[in-house]
C-alpha cells in the first residue's frame, strides 16, 4: 500500500485550519495541523512533509520567522513553502515572502482549486522522489551484493545485466519526472529532481565499474 504524503497546515486560527482541510481533503493525503510557528518547527522535528502551508500573520513568531528556521534546518531546508496572507502590502510584502524562502505566496482569499492543483504538484513530485529514493536504495544494496559476488561466482555477469536493467528504469523515471518539471519552471522542484539525478549517476558510474573489462574505479 503506497504510504500517503503528509502535509502541514501553519494558520493561528481554527476556521483557517478548518478551510484548508476541506479544499485538501479531496488530495486524500495525511493534513497534520499546527496552530503556531514553535508547533510547526517541533512537527518538522519528527514528520517529513510533501508541503507546507504557512500562514503569514501569526502572532508571537510570525510566517516569515517561522520559515527562516525551516530553511536553515537540513531535515527540512527542502520542503517546498506555500505563503497564505490575507493583507497584501505589496511587492516589497510578496519579495519578502520569496526571499524567505517560499514556492509561492499567495493573497486571501484564495481560489481553493487553485490552491488545490498547487499543492497537488508539490505532493505528486514529493511521492514520485520517494519512490525513486527507494528504489535507488535497493539498487545500491543489490549493488553492493553484486561487488561482492564479482569473480566468486559465474553468474556474476547474468547478475550485473539484471542490475543494469533496474537501474535503467530508475533512470527513466527520473528523466520523465525532470521534463515534467521543466515545464512548471519551479526551481526547488527542479533542483531536488537534479539532486536525484546526480545520485543515480553515482550508481551507474559504480555499476559500470563492475563491468567484466572495466578499470578500477577512480576518485
Amino acid at each position: 500500500m503506497v504510504q500517503k504524503a503528509k502535509i502541514l497546515l501553519v494558520d493561528d486560527r481554527p476556521e483557517n485550519l478548518l478551510a484548508l482541510e476541506a479544499i485538501l481533503s479531496a488530495l486524500d493525503q495525511t493534513l497534520v495541523r499546527a496552530s503556531s510557528g514553535e508547533e510547526a518547527l517541533k512537527a518538522l522535528l519528527t514528520d517529513d512533509f510533501a508541503v507546507i502551508l504557512l500562514d503569514v500573520q501569526m502572532p508571537g513568531m510570525d510566517g516569515f520567522e517561522t520559515a527562516a528556521h525551516i530553511k536553515r534546518r537540513e531535515r527540512t531546508r527542502d520542503i517546498p513553502i506555500i505563503f497564505l496572507t490575507a493583507i497584501n502590502h505589496g511587492p516589497h510584502h510578496t519579495f519578502r515572502g520569496y526571499a524567505a524562502g517560499a514556492v509561492d505566496y499567495i493573497s486571501k482569499p484564495f481560489d481553493p482549486w487553485v490552491l488545490r492543483a498547487k499543492v497537488s504538484v508539490f505532493v505528486d513530485l514529493y511521492m514520485k522522489n520517494c519512490q525513486l529514493r527507494e528504489q535507488a536504495a535497493l539498487l545500491r544494496l543489490q549493488l553492493d551484493g553484486g561487488r561482492r559476488s564479482v569473480g566468486e561466482t559465474k553468474e556474476s555477469p547474468g547478475l550485473l545485466a539484471e542490475l543494469s536493467a533496474r537501474l535503467a528504469a530508475v533512470e527513466e523515471q527520473a528523466e520523465a519526472l525532470s521534463k515534467q518539471l521543466d515545464e512548471s519552471a519551479d526551481a526547488a522542484a527542479v533542483a531536488t529532481a537534479a539532486h536525484l539525478e546526480r545520485k543515480l549517476t553515482g550508481l551507474r558510474r559504480a555499476l559500470d565499474a563492475l563491468e567484466p573489462g572495466a578499470g578500477a574505479p577512480t576518485g
